[in-house]
């Protein structure tokens, strides 16, 4: 995308600036959208105000003079508690405003969260992303987005200032749970395997960078594997996307799946090999740290 054909086009929030939300606003800041920021955190929000994010100490009232608030917490619990808890924006926002939800969470979180935002005459737009922090930060991410055309029309300038690759999935709000939850399945299942066939190779005695170099350009490349495993070999296990994430997400995706009668075996395989990975301290490392798991078993 051509940054300098974006400009400001309203004023907009974001709660939860971890690794995703706090790429998605450094980007509004380099293309001149000045986002208030908000997180338990405060050292990210801190670490946001010279990249353009303004910090608010009154996210109520910012949120009330805003046209939209994108929510980036981890989960449906967190969502909730930022929307509808005791210091939840929901109750204060004015009819119209939208509120763009970017976790991923169940599918029926999200009709039951833009249900009862409804009522209070505040839109919905189910936008959950995928890319990772750098392609959020140069725009290159993939939203799905699924919400009423009105809205996202009204909301058009700024998909187009956070991703070059915005997916209108449908107009019905938990669709874009859905393709999420589809998507995040299918990279855990690669990212698993590719953990799996790195620790082989290295048990057989190949160089698993020059064996990386092979796969990244023949049939069992995946972007997720090469990412990940390009850091793994080298040891960096740095969080960029937490053990706890693609865990989260396999297992609403079995859930997702039993919810609809579909036996999904090799999702069940993945979700259980994240599961215990979790359970064997893996959770606040990267996960590309699958491969450290997988190389700990017998042999």
């Amino acid at each position: 995308m051509n940054t300098n054909t974006v400009s400001p086009a309203f004023r907009v929030g974001i709660i939860g600036v971890g690794n995703m939300g706090g790429a998605m606003a450094a980007r509004l800041g380099s293309l001149g959208w000045a986002p208030w920021v908000h997180d338990l955190d405060a050292a990210k929000v801190q670490a946001l105000l010279p990249f353009g994010s303004v910090a608010l100490a009154d996210i109520v009232q910012a949120a009330i003079n805003s046209i939209a608030t994108i929510v980036c917490v981890v989960d449906a619990a967190q969502t909730r508690d930022v929307l509808f808890g005791p210091q939840g924006i929901a109750p204060h926002l004015q009819p119209g405003h939208v509120v763009m939800l970017c976790p991923t969470i169940a599918p029926q979180d999200v009709e039951a969260i833009a249900a009862q935002l409804a009522v209070l005459g505040v839109d919905t737009l189910d936008a959950p992303m995928s890319g990772g922090p750098q392609r959020a930060r140069d725009g290159s991410m993939s939203l799905m987005v699924a919400g009423l055309d009105a809205v996202v029309a009204r909301c058009q300038p700024l998909l187009q200032a956070l991703s070059s690759q915005v997916f209108r999935i449908s107009q019905r709000p938990g669709d874009g749970a859905r393709t999420k939850l589809v998507n995040n399945l299918l990279a855990g299942i690669n990212l698993v395997g590719a953990a799996e066939v790195m620790a082989l190779a290295e048990r057989l005695g190949l160089d698993l960078g020059r064996t990386l170099d092979v796969i990244a350009q023949s049939s069992g490349q995946s972007w997720i594997a090469s990412d990940r495993m390009r850091r793994a070999i080298v040891g960096d296990l740095a969080p960029r996307a937490h053990m706890t994430l693609l865990a989260k997400d396999t297992r609403l995706a079995q859930d997702a799946a039993r919810s609809v009668g579909f036996d999904s075996p090799l999702g069940a395989l993945a979700s259980s090999v994240f599961a215990q990975a979790l359970e064997a301290g893996f959770a606040e490392l990267d996960d590309a740290a699958l491969l450290q798991f997988l190389r700990r078993s017998p042999g």
